[in-house]
């Protein structure tokens, strides 16, 4: 069965954004972004909010005929435009670039989705992370801490009235500081 894969950078005081959205201060180099290349090139699809999916429908479905691109850049636009994207929106009447808009996160149709062939299924978003928690839907995590205190902002887990019990599997450390901390959930009854 696929899992559900939540990917997400943080500051390292747990900000997805800064106060007034802003992601410029993520620390993303050649080596990382070759690394999220191969981490999405294997997702079976990329589940997101409209937000995030917006956000990356505003620049990746062209990035690779940027001059300025570089050849990593080039390659994520290919991967980007390919993969299958399920946005989550209530809003959002259509969606391009291999995407089917969903209005609501159903559990039974999560489950449905999981169980069928293909890669794992990437998340993305803090809203939809935060109701794929709500319904116990997320399998994995992995959270790529940038070496920077942006003081405020919007943070990647809300308040929660459960413990989810986790059991980290991998680390790894960048050469430009950032940190990967990947965790498996432990399954209910083994805590």
């Amino acid at each position: 069965m696929r899992k559900i894969v939540l990917m997400m950078s943080v500051s390292l005081d747990g900000y997805i954004e800064g106060p007034h959205r802003e992601i410029d201060w993520h620390r993303v180099d050649a080596e990382l972004h070759r690394h999220f290349n191969e981490e999405i090139s294997r997702f079976g699809a990329l589940l997101d909010g409209r937000v995030t999916h917006e956000l990356m429908a505003a620049y990746w479905p062209t990035a690779d005929q940027d001059p300025a691109s570089t050849p990593t850049e080039a390659e994520f636009a290919g991967i980007w435009r390919d993969i299958p994207k399920i946005v989550y929106s209530r809003t959002l009447e259509r969606a391009d670039w291999n995407t089917t808009v969903v209005r609501d996160v159903v559990p039974e149709e999560v489950r449905a989705l999981k169980e069928q062939p293909g890669g794992d299924l990437g998340l993305g978003g803090a809203d939809l992370a935060a109701a794929f928690l709500r319904h116990d839907l997320i399998d994995e995590f992995r959270i790529y801490v940038h070496p920077v205190l942006i003081g405020a902002g919007k943070p990647l887990f809300p308040q929660a009235d459960a413990l989810t019990a986790l059991q980290l599997t991998e680390t790894r450390t960048f050469g430009n500081g950032v940190v990967l901390l990947r965790y498996e959930r432990v399954p209910a009854g083994q805590v």
